[in-house]
């Protein structure tokens, strides 16, 4: 299995915006929205993940700040 290339959170956010309205649409291929479906959640745990590690950095710099 070839590695996976890595996604940054704005570009991930931005596919999953135009798989979601994909989703609007009133004409949806099943397969292809199953395909769709797992790629959405993939690119939710990669902005999850993001916003995680951005929210610890914050409370970090915030408690360095707060120990002065």
């Amino acid at each position: 299995m070839p590695p996976k290339k890595k996604i940054d959170f704005a570009k991930a956010f931005e596919e999953l915006e135009k798989i979601t309205e994909w989703f609007e649409t009133e004409e949806v291929d099943l397969d292809q929205g199953l395909k769709k479906f797992e790629r959405g959640l993939e690119l939710a745990s990669v902005c999850k993940k993001k916003l995680s590690e951005v929210e610890n950095k914050v409370s970090e710099i915030k408690k360095k700040f707060s120990d002065t």
